[in-house]
C-alpha cells in the first residue's frame, strides 16, 4: 500500500447524490470524506477542456451534440442537471444552474486537491491541450493522467508530463499476462493500475495481482466501488485507492 495511506476517489464527484461531473458533485465528495477527485475529458470545437464522461451531451444535458462539434459558450448553455435521475424517476436538479465545467475551472476550484483525469476523447487528440492547462495551473504534481487507450498516454509522456500516469488497457493486459522478469524490461513509465474487480472472467481483485503490482513499484486502484464491505476488503488486500460514487457511504471504512 502506498506510503501515503489508500485514497478514496470521488468518482465523478459526489454522482450518486448530485449531477456527475459538476463542480457541485466534486465539492460535496469532499465534503463527505473523498480525498481526491475522479472526472473525465473531452475538448470542444474551440479547443476548451471540458469535464464530461459522455462524447456527447444526450444523457446528461438532454442535448444530443457531440462535445468535439460544439463550441465551450455552446456547452456552456447545457444544463447539467437534467440527467440526475431520482430513485422516484424525477429530475430534481435540471433547471438548478449546474453546468459542464472546463478543467480549468476544476483546478481552481480545487487548488490542493488531488485529480485523476481520464483523457476519454481521441479524435480530434486532446492530450496535448490537457497538458497545457495542467501546466498553466502549475497542477502536474497532483493530477493523474488516465486513459483506456495508450496513444493519449504516450502522448503526454513524451511531452515530458511530470505528474502521474495510469497504465492503459493494453498495458494492464501486459502485467497480466506477462512474465515478472520480461514485464521489468518492457519501456512502460505509468505510476499507477486503476482496474475493477473482474474482468472478462478475470479476478482481477487479489493479493496476487496487487502484490504484482506493489513489486513493480506501482499503485492498485479500484473502481467503481460502491459497497462498504467491498471497500473494506479491497482495502485489507492492499489497494492504495477506492473509487465511488457514494463517498458518503464509503469514507467511514478509511476511518477505521
Amino acid at each position: 500500500m502506498s506510503a501515503q495511506g489508500p485514497i478514496l476517489y470521488a468518482h465523478r464527484g459526489a454522482a450518486s447524490e448530485l449531477p456527475e461531473n459538476t463542480l457541485a458533485a466534486f465539492e460535496r465528495g469532499l465534503a463527505a470524506g473523498a480525498g481526491a477527485l475522479e472526472m473525465d475529458l473531452h475538448m470542444t470545437a474551440d479547443g476548451h477542456i471540458v469535464v464530461s464522461h459522455d462524447p456527447s451531451g444526450a444523457r446528461m444535458c438532454g442535448v444530443d451534440s457531440e462535445i468535439r462539434r460544439a463550441t465551450l459558450a455552446e456547452v456552456k448553455r447545457w444544463d447539467a442537471g437534467f440527467g440526475f435521475v431520482a430513485g422516484d424517476g424525477s429530475r430534481p436538479h435540471a433547471g438548478c444552474g449546474h453546468t459542464i465545467p472546463t478543467l480549468g475551472e476544476v483546478l481552481d476550484a480545487f487548488p490542493a486537491v488531488r485529480l485523476n483525469v481520464d483523457l476519454k476523447q481521441v479524435r480530434p487528440a486532446m492530450a496535448r491541450e490537457a497538458v497545457a492547462v495542467i501546466r498553466r495551473h502549475g497542477a502536474e504534481a497532483r493530477v493523474t493522467l488516465a486513459s483506456f487507450r495508450l496513444a493519449p498516454l504516450l502522448t503526454a509522456r513524451r511531452l515530458g508530463y511530470r505528474g502521474p500516469t495510469a497504465l492503459s488497457q493494453i498495458e494492464v493486459a501486459l502485467l497480466l499476462y506477462t512474465p515478472m522478469a520480461l514485464f521489468r524490461r518492457l519501456p512502460l513509465t505509468g505510476q499507477c493500475v486503476q482496474i475493477p474487480t473482474h474482468a472478462r472472467g478475470l479476478v482481477l481483485a487479489c493479493r496476487e495481482i496487487i502484490d504484482k503490482c506493489h513489486s513493480l513499484g506501482l499503485r492498485v486502484d479500484f473502481w467503481t466501488i460502491n459497497d462498504p464491505a467491498e471497500a473494506k476488503r479491497l482495502l485489507a488486500l492492499g489497494a492504495d485507492g477506492i473509487m465511488t460514487d457514494d463517498p458518503a457511504a464509503i469514507a467511514p471504512v478509511f476511518g477505521q
